[in-house]
Order: C-alpha cells, then structure tokens, then sequence
C-alpha cells in the first residue's frame, strides 16, 4: 500500500510533471530542472550506483528496506520478536553485525545460548503464546537502538541514491537537448521538436517512480524517525553545505605569518648559539647535548605531525579538483554524522598549531639561554606543549572541530584494536599513515618517559635511553604501525576470504622483519648483521614497490592502452605517472641511511634522521594521491556511489 505523498512535497512532482510541457522553450527548459541537480553532483560525485550483495542486486535490496510484511515501508510489529501463533510461522529476528568488540561477543553469546537450549532434552526453540518457554521473545533496549539506527542509514542512503538516479535522467535530458540544439545550429536542420517529442514520451523520461519514491521515504522517515519533525529529518536526508567563511582564510594567513616570523627567528637563534651542530670532537656541547634530547624531541614530533597534515590537506585539494570523491570513501559527509572537515579547516588547524608550537618552543629557547635550563620549571615547558595538545584532542566540549577529532579518536580506537573490529577504508588508510610515523612514534615513546619518570627535574636524559626494558619498549613502538596492519589484513581476510589480503599481509611481516634486522645492526654493527639488514630490507622494499604500483595504485599493466599504467586515468598527463613511480621508488630507499651514515656537513645526527623521516612522510602525502585515485576509479568502475547498508533482522523457521 503505498503512503500518499507528505504535504508540501507533491509540488517537486507538480514540477517535475510541468517541465515537460510543450509550451515552454526546450532550450532552457531541462537547464532549469537540473540546475539545483547539476549543483549537487559538484558537490557529491555521482560516480556509482549501489553495490550489489549476495543474493540480489542493489535496486532490489533498496526496495526491500522499504517493504516489510506487505506494507510499503513498515514492518509488521509482531514480527520483531516471535511469530503470531506459535511454531510453523516464519520469525523475524533481531542479527546486529558483530563490526565491534562488544558485537563480536554479544553475538557468541547469543549463539552458545541458542545452541545450550536447544541441546537441553525437551526444549522447545519457539515460544508458548503465553511467553513462558522461548527467549526469542525477548528483545534488549540497546540492540533495538542499533538496529533503528542501521535501518535509519538504510534510509538515507536509500534516499541519496533515489536522488543520484532522479539527477541522472534530468541531466542526460538536459545533454539531449544541447546536442540537439548543436546539430541544429551546425546542419541548419530543425530536428529538436520532432525528436523531444519522441524521447519526451519514453518512459525513461516520463517515469515519476523516483520522485514518488523519495516522497515516500521522506514521509516514512519523518514519521518513524523525527517524531514528525520534518526540519529534523531533512537534516540527515538533505544535509546542508556549511557557508562559507572569509574568516577561515584570513586566520589561517595570519596564523601562517606568524609561524613564519617565529620560525625564522627560533633558527637564527639557535644557529648563534651553536645548537644542532657537532663539536670537533663529534659529540656536542653539554648544553647543545641537553637541549637535543630535551626539547627537540618535542619540536620534531610536533613537525612531522603537522607536515602530515598539511599534505593530507593539500591531498583533499588536489582530489577536489580532479573530483576524486574522497568524502564517499572515507565515509564522512555531513550524513555520516558531524561536520565534514574541508580543506580550509585543515589549513587553518595546521596552521595555528604549528604557530603555537614555534612560539612556546621559541620562548623556551630564550629562557634556556639566559641561563634557565637547569630549572625544572623550565624544562617542564615542552611537556606541557604535549600535555596541552592531548588535552584538547579529548576536550569533549563542542569546540575546535570536535565532530573530526572524536572521529579521529575512533580510528585510532580500531587500529589498535584491529583485529576485534571491522576494518573499513579509512581505518587501514590512516594505519597506512602510522606506518610512515614511526620516527614520530618513537619520540613520544620518548617524552612520555622523560616527563612521566620525573627525568625532567634532574636532566637525566641517559635513564630513557640506556635503560634496557625502556629501549626495548622504543625498538617494540616501532613495529608496533606494520603490526596492526597487518592484523588488519587478517580480519580482511576473515571477513571477505580474499586471499589477496593475506599478500598483503605478507608485506607487512616482511616491513616487520627489516625492522628488526635494522635493530640488530644497531646492536652489532658486524658483517653479518649488514649483510642481514641489506638481504631483509632489500626483499621488503621490492615487496613494498610492487604493491604500491601494482595494487594500490593500480598501475604497470601490461594490457593496458596507456603503456604500463592503467586504462583509466585521471590526469591529461601520463609522465606524471611515470614520475611519480621513479618518485616513490628513490624515497623507499630512505632505509640505505641506516648503512651509509650519511652526514650533512656539521649537522647533528638527529638533524639527518629528522630529515629524512620528514622525506617519508613526503612519500606517504605523494602515496595518498594515487592511492585514492585508484579506488575512486574502482568505485566507479563497480558503480558505487551509496553505501549498502545491511538490514539488522533475517527471518527464521520455527519449527
């Protein structure tokens, strides 16, 4: 039984229905229609249609989140927990995908319950009318609230693919009628009437089954979903572009300038006082000594975070203007929940962080070379800088882009976790990103050592350094990125069976295994632990360049019409491909450091080791690019543009 449409919403089809009227002009009369349409696939890619799931094609899953027990859109009540008389029915059951811990467990329970009631003799797994045998009529609060909230998703992306097909058939309309109205300006033959009135009349064109449709998820939605608050509904079904603001920019140029001005005024100072630099006699100064294992730890931690983010920003421009549709993805437009964080924002973040940090690691310069370096006070500075920045990143306050970093806090949840959770795209895209942070990782291992053992009263930088167990912990950080990826790889594999993620998988263990070959060289600097290091890390790196060119970014085809790059491109220029390849091939090889000692004329090692752990993180923003790329022309390819979302009930015999 269909729902009639909700008030106010039968103008769309009174429009819809008025725009093929043969009294208007057909030149402007599909560009008036699609207008507003045109305007959303700018700012959502239309590039795909649902994916399809076992057992029936996308449309046909669609349509069944609407249809339940014969009545468009609602469900029989009864069905949820039992059947209406007893056994012989068929049952609806609650099945919440075990995507979590919790989940995980909440379904084993429920299964080695089933499976211990039905072994008991004379039980009976349906349940008495009156409800005193059976547990299937029962039904908890919290998985109840799950599965409106899966149903609900159902909906909106039910609703944005409605969209995405409505938007379709307006815009080849409209193309239609300009190639028509070029062919008549180049023949001089009058052929638009005669072919309008042909393509008018198709069912392609004159169909309203999308637009009904949407009328009555809209009307469901508001209903079932917003307390009969269409304002509120809208808010997740048609969520609206935030304005945007001259604010952003112009905090985010001052911010900038600031950092600039504070930069070059913290590396002239340094440079006098003779800090970064080696002695003659290779060691360094005692208060040059000091400040490097201090503060510097802090200043590079701090500038390889904000290096990353600042090309993670410069990828969503550049993935913005090629219409890459990183938002798809990465799951976070505006109806996933929160805000959708924009290039602007991540400037801006970058900026005024990195100017924040210039300035207290300025002012502590100044106080150390006044003579202040041996207060504890003083050295507690840096820390506090840390103790700041963590402090706002789980400020539960709705303040400086807590939507984002509530989220950013939930990937890192599911990376350390990894192998409890579902792994989604932007979980393994940011464990990915840890992998070339290990350098960042070790100097926070670092810090929280120095500042938490109370070594920062004393200055006693050597107890986190030469203390067995505190550097075996160091050398554990460091696997610790390549670790959870691979246990990434694994659910992967469990959950898809695809045996290309335990290849993957494979990459990761050999990534784990130079790292320790390296740690061994670092211990025995002998020829056989070189030689270990160079066979190890050589094998991992060919290992590694394969699976970024041939898998990640899907590139070195043989067969392809583009010589060994793929057939679809998204950029006009080919060598850039090539580039980029020979680009990424020469900064894998940051790992040669390790054997050559290379020595930038009097600079301090750390100095190097900052530097080249920055060309890392380069790689990994140049990596992001391509990455997306391909997995937007994958989605493309297998028409994704929605998400599927499974239905969290499957109907059961009760026998």
């Amino acid at each position: 039984m269909a729902l009639p449409p909700a008030p106010g919403r039968s103008l769309r089809l009174q429009r819809a229905q008025g725009s093929r009227s043969h009294t208007q002009d057909e030149s402007t009369r599909y560009a008036m229609t699609s207008a507003a349409d045109t305007d959303q696939l700018n700012e959502q890619e239309t590039t795909t249609t649902p994916t399809k799931t076992p057992g029936g094609t996308a449309h046909e899953d669609h349509h069944q989140d609407l249809e339940g027990s014969g009545t468009f859109g609602r469900p029989e009540p009864k069905s949820l927990g039992r059947s209406a008389s007893g056994c012989g029915r068929k049952s609806l059951k609650i099945s919440i995908p075990p995507t979590n811990p919790s989940r995980t467990i909440a379904t084993l329970t429920d299964i080695l319950r089933d499976e211990l009631a039905a072994a008991q003799p004379g039980s009976k797994k349906c349940s008495n009318p009156d409800g005193s045998a059976g547990r299937q009529g029962g039904v908890s609060k919290t998985k109840l609230r799950r599965a409106e909230k899966m149903i609900r998703g159902a909906f909106v992306e039910l609703y944005k693919g409605l969209g995405y097909l409505a938007t379709y058939r307006n815009l080849n309309m409209m193309a239609f009628v300009k190639i028509l109205k070029k062919f008549e300006k180049i023949t001089g033959k009058q052929a638009l009437a005669v072919y309008l009135k042909v393509v008018e009349s198709s069912y392609f064109n004159s169909s309203e089954e999308a637009l009904k449709l949407m009328d009555e998820v809209e009307d469901i939605f508001v209903r079932h979903f917003a307390g009969d608050n269409r304002r509120k509904a809208m808010k997740y079904l048609k969520p609206a572009q935030r304005e945007e603001s001259h604010a952003v920019p112009f905090l985010t140029g001052l911010a900038t300038g600031c950092f600039a001005a504070l930069v070059v005024g913290y590396c002239v100072t340094s440079r006098t006082a003779g800090l970064y630099l080696y002695t003659a006699a290779g060691g360094g100064s005692g208060e040059s000594a000091r400040y490097m294992e201090t503060a510097y730890p802090v200043l590079s931690m701090f500038a390889l975070l904000f290096l990353h983010l600042l090309l993670y920003g410069c990828n969503m421009v550049a993935w913005r203007r090629c219409r890459v549709n990183y938002g798809f993805i990465f799951g976070s437009s505006p109806a996933a929940g929160g805000e959708e964080l924009r290039p602007r924002d991540v400037f801006l973040a970058c900026a005024a962080s990195m100017a924040a940090v210039a300035g207290v690691m300025f002012a502590h310069l100044a106080l150390v070379l006044r003579g202040y370096h041996a207060s504890p006070h003083a050295q507690a500075i840096p820390g506090f800088l840390l103790l700041a920045f963590l402090l706002l990143l789980f400020c539960p306050l709705n303040v400086v882009y807590r939507s984002s970093r509530f989220r950013f806090l939930r990937i890192l949840r599911n990376i350390v976790l990894s192998p409890l959770y579902k792994v989604v795209m932007v979980d393994f895209f940011m464990a990915d990103q840890l992998c070339s942070q290990v350098p960042m990782l070790r100097s926070m291992e670092y810090l929280a050592c120095y500042y938490i053992s109370g070594s920062y009263r004393t200055q006693d930088h050597g107890f986190c350094i030469n203390t067995k167990h505190i550097r075996d912990l160091a050398y554990a950080v460091s696997f610790l990125p390549y670790y959870w990826r691979a246990m990434q790889c694994a659910r992967r594999w469990f959950d898809e069976g695809d045996t290309n993620h335990l290849v993957n998988l494979g990459k990761y263990v050999s990534a784990m295994l130079a790292a320790g070959a390296k740690v061994a060289y670092e211990k025995d600097e002998s020829l056989a632990s070189l030689a270990l290091l160079v066979a190890v890390s050589s094998t991992a790196t060919v290992y590694q360049l394969y699976w970024d060119f041939v898998k990640d970014w899907g590139l070195l085809q043989p067969n392809s019409k583009n010589p060994w790059l793929r057939n679809d491109l998204i950029l006009k220029r080919k060598y850039i491909y090539y580039l980029s390849m020979g680009l990424n091939l020469v900064l894998r090889l940051a790992w040669l450091q390790t054997v050559i000692h290379p020595n930038f004329g009097s600079l301090d090692s750390r100095v190097t080791s900052f530097l080249l752990a920055a060309l890392e993180v380069i790689r990994r923003g140049h990596w992001n690019f391509y990455r997306l790329e391909n997995e937007h022309l994958n989605n493309a390819g297998k028409f994704r543009a929605v998400n599927t979302v499974p239905l969290p009930f499957h109907e059961e015999d009760e026998d």
